[in-house]
C-alpha cells in the first residue's frame, strides 16, 4: 500500500460499465513527512474518503481485492482513510 492525500475528483459520464457506480478521487503520493510527491493515481473510492483526506491505496493486481473492485479494469483503490501516523524517523 501506498501513502497519498486526495487532492480531487475525476468525474467520467462515459467509461466502462463495470466502473458505473464508483467514485474516482485523484490522489497524490506523500513523503513521509507529509510533503507531496509528484506523482499521482486516479483511484477507486472504497471507504469513501474525501479531498484533503489522507489515505491508504494499493494498485495493480491488489487493486481488485476489494469487493467493490474484484475482477474490475481497476489499477488503483483506496482502501483506507488515516487517522493518525507515528513516523518513528521525526
Amino acid at each position: 500500500m501506498t501513502l497519498g492525500k486526495v487532492v480531487g475528483t475525476v468525474w467520467a459520464t462515459r467509461k466502462d460499465e463495470q466502473l458505473t457506480g464508483m467514485t474516482l478521487q485523484l490522489v497524490q503520493e506523500l513523503n513521509m513527512d507529509g510533503s507531496l510527491k509528484s506523482k499521482f493515481v486516479v483511484a477507486v473510492d472504497s471507504v469513501g474518503a474525501g479531498v484533503g483526506e489522507t489515505v491508504l491505496f494499493a494498485q495493480g493486481s491488489s487493486a481488485r481485492q476489494t469487493e467493490l473492485t474484484r475482477n474490475k479494469p481497476v489499477d488503483a483503490v483506496i482502501t483506507a482513510i488515516v487517522d493518525k501516523m507515528d513516523n518513528p524517523g521525526n
